[in-house]
């Protein structure tokens, strides 16, 4: 049962909205090599997506401008980074880390660990997803803690935080797999994990969650 009664994803709307929606449901754009330029679905959000043979740039620039950057005939050209940081330079704006983009389903059903709801503000742990998400929930377990928040183009994105004390343990894979539970049975449940944490990785194929691409954001630079 979810835990986030009337958050459904579908009331999203916008290009890159509409784009998140088909990937989660299995269709992908087409993997022709092309570079599809959209605009930001928001102030907050602006970075690169990568799917096989097929990226998408959603940033507040001139098209034709994002195009002269890119490098002929390379697949990755929208995701290596000189490209990025000349897109940043010209924007005004900051990098992240390229993150493995993945995704899954809300399902019915208890979580297999007990979680307790706790304020977001004033957790120190829990601040940071205030500035990249909307409408941020969030709940802990001994050793642990889950956070839910609309992210990119207003789809609910998932990130975990586990104690060292409690690590290699499965509570990283409980955690990420009750996400699963905390919103209507269906709706798509994103999370971006980087590729270097193996055991995050781990923890959230295990869960059931499926790589769909990369992504980068371009921040709002502070």
């Amino acid at each position: 049962m979810s835990d986030i009664p009337g958050a459904p994803g579908s009331t999203l709307s916008g290009a890159l909205a509409v784009l998140l929606h088909d990937v989660a449901a299995g269709r992908y754009p087409p993997a022709d090599g092309s570079v599809t330029i959209l605009p930001q679905p928001s102030p907050r959000d602006a970075g690169v997506l990568a799917f096989t043979a097929h990226s998408v740039v959603f940033v507040d620039a001139d098209p034709a401008w994002v195009r002269g950057l890119l490098p002929p005939d390379d697949l990755a050209g929208p995701t290596l980074p000189w490209f990025v940081q000349a897109v940043c330079a010209g924007t005004g704006r900051q990098a992240t880390s390229t993150d493995m983009l993945c995704v899954a389903e809300a399902r019915s059903g208890p979580a297999a660990i007990v979680l307790d709801q706790v304020p977001v503000r004033g957790h120190p742990r829990l601040e940071r997803a205030l500035s990249v998400r909307d409408d941020v929930r969030a709940w802990q377990a001994p050793g642990g803690v889950l956070t839910l928040g609309r992210g990119v183009a207003g789809r609910w994105e998932v990130a975990v935080e586990v104690d060292p004390g409690y690590r290699d343990q499965g509570l990283g894979r409980k955690l990420v797999a009750a996400a699963r539970t905390l919103l209507p049975e269906g709706t798509p449940i994103w999370a971006q994990i980087t590729p270097g944490n193996a055991a995050s990785v781990r923890a959230f194929l295990a869960a059931g969650y499926r790589p769909v691409g990369s992504e980068v954001q371009f921040l709002a630079a502070p």
